[in-house]
């Protein structure tokens, strides 16, 4: 098939004529696909509202009609959720697809690379924006570089080649100034012969949008290093957009609730210590719930959990190996709490939304719920296993100590935190339907290029409605 024709078959499937940038990325991908070369892989650069779900969306179909064999990820739980909907398509998180157990687990929760059995495959992932490679990296999973063991992955398989997407303009994972793997110069440090498009035309649907209109503006200041003053917001003739005050704060999330759900209502803000603020003020002033925690909590997992291993084929296999730093499940059952090591536990029965509802028992170390750091403390952290330990000094070898302690039901206790507000960083590669963005106090001599990726990320969170929390009128623009 030319690549004229390939790129036909996927205009019919888009449903609409495709911007030129769109048309000048479908070419770029079917180049891409006709390179005969074993090392090539293509990025996708797209910003909010320039219609990137809509082509992969329809790249997905029209290959998937070909014949051509995918495999999707995303980068968490909730990003693979997203891409699964609007792709139609079983999409997995990158690491439950590229890691796997020792299978003689000596260390507990080490995970090596896989083997990648597949051939002649396409391997599609997207909010690559997320993917960092060492900064901030976990030394459990494979070199600690997840970068580099995407790559050494896929093109470990037989005539595999690797797609990247993402928006440049998001986040940058934790510890480094830009995305690595959105930099066609650091793919090709892999000996990869890479391809690249950039979407930033704004397809005519998103101009209608205030939420994507506002996105479009702040990305400019990133895109044009020309962020001399806070961005002012456009409020005039969007719906979707508004400033909601203080005092009218609890019965606008009391309304978001009714209207589509807990699940699908979020509230972002600057800092661990003021989503904390939010979090206790939902359940006490909104939820009505004053147990230190309830049936129908939703909760956001804080520290990566990993679970003993299980038969191969058995019935009662998670579908996970581990539970993920930033993984969300909800509260189903409490039942008995109790102090130890001067923290309280519980043991809870949970749900994961984003895994098909699938119910886990768990038992939970309830302080980290209150705590301003990511996760326990560095005190509550030393004090836990100081005090797990001191009960194992009776066994004289060190190696049956630790491996007492790896096995220890309260050392290994799930970390959470209440989920009705979070940080930008937890919420990427999210979206819901409402979302209240809380940026805090801001001047003008606070304005930094981190300030401006975290505000055009907390924007594009929101799918239907955008909520400015106490948003001061200088940052509005007037007529507004």
């Amino acid at each position: 098939m030319s690549i004229d024709e390939f790129v036909r078959q996927v205009q019919q499937q888009l449903g609409f004529e495709p911007t030129a940038d769109q048309h000048r990325a479908l070419h770029q991908f079917g180049h891409f696909l006709a390179d005969r070369e074993t090392r090539v892989a293509m990025i996708l650069r797209g910003s909010a509202g320039t219609g990137k779900t809509s082509l992969m969306a329809a790249l997905v179909r029209t290959l998937t009609r070909l014949g051509q064999r995918m495999v999707l990820l995303a980068p968490t739980g909730r990003a693979a959720k997203v891409l699964s909907l609007y792709s139609g398509m079983a999409a997995y998180t990158i690491h439950r697809k590229i890691y796997r157990e020792r299978a003689v687990v000596s260390g507990g929760g080490v995970f090596n690379l896989n083997d990648n059995l597949h051939t002649d495959t396409l391997f599609v992932v997207d909010e690559a924006s997320m993917i960092a490679n060492g900064a901030g990296g976990d030394s459990s999973f494979g070199t600690g570089c997840l970068l580099d063991d995407l790559i050494t992955y896929v093109y470990g398989g037989r005539n595999c080649r690797l797609m990247l997407i993402g928006d440049s303009a998001q986040l940058p994972p934790v510890g480094e100034e830009e995305s690595p793997a959105l930099s066609a110069m650091v793919l090709e440090g892999y000996a990869l012969r890479v391809y690249r498009a950039d979407l930033a035309e704004v397809v005519r649907q998103a101009a209608l949008s205030g939420i994507l209109y506002n996105a479009t503006v702040i990305r400019a200041m990133i895109t044009h290093d020309a962020a001399t003053q806070l961005p002012r917001i456009r409020l005039a003739g969007f719906a979707d957009i508004c400033v909601v005050p203080g005092n009218e704060l609890v019965d606008a999330l009391a309304a978001s609730y009714h209207a589509v759900g807990i699940d699908d209502t979020m509230v972002i803000t600057r800092s661990n210590k003021r989503a904390k603020v939010y979090n206790l003020g939902i359940r006490a002033m909104i939820l009505d719930r004053e147990d230190d925690l309830a049936t129908g909590d939703m909760l956001m997992v804080v520290k990566n959990h990993y679970l003993p291993p299980t038969p191969n084929g058995s019935a009662d296999a998670p579908p996970f190996a581990f539970i993920a730093n930033g993984d969300r499940c909800r509260v189903i059952k409490v039942r008995r709490q109790r102090e130890f090591y001067g923290l309280r536990f519980a043991d809870v029965w949970l749900c994961f939304p984003d895994y098909g509802d699938y119910e886990f028992q768990a038992t939970l170390v309830l302080d980290s719920l209150l705590t301003e750091t990511p996760a326990l403390t560095r005190e509550q952290a030393d004090q836990l296993y100081e005090g797990v330990m001191a009960d194992y000094a009776d066994l004289p070898r060190k190696a049956d100590r630790m491996k007492a302690l790896r096995a220890d039901t309260y050392y290994n206790a799930l970390q959470v935190k209440f989920a009705y507000a979070v940080t930008c960083h937890k919420a990427q590669g999210g979206q819901w339907a409402h979302v209240y963005v809380d940026q805090g106090y801001m001047t003008d001599d606070m304005l930094t290029p981190d300030y401006i990726h975290w505000l055009y990320t907390a924007f594009t969170r929101a799918t239907e409605r955008l909520y400015l929390v106490n948003w001061p009128k200088s940052q509005i623009e007037p007529g507004g």
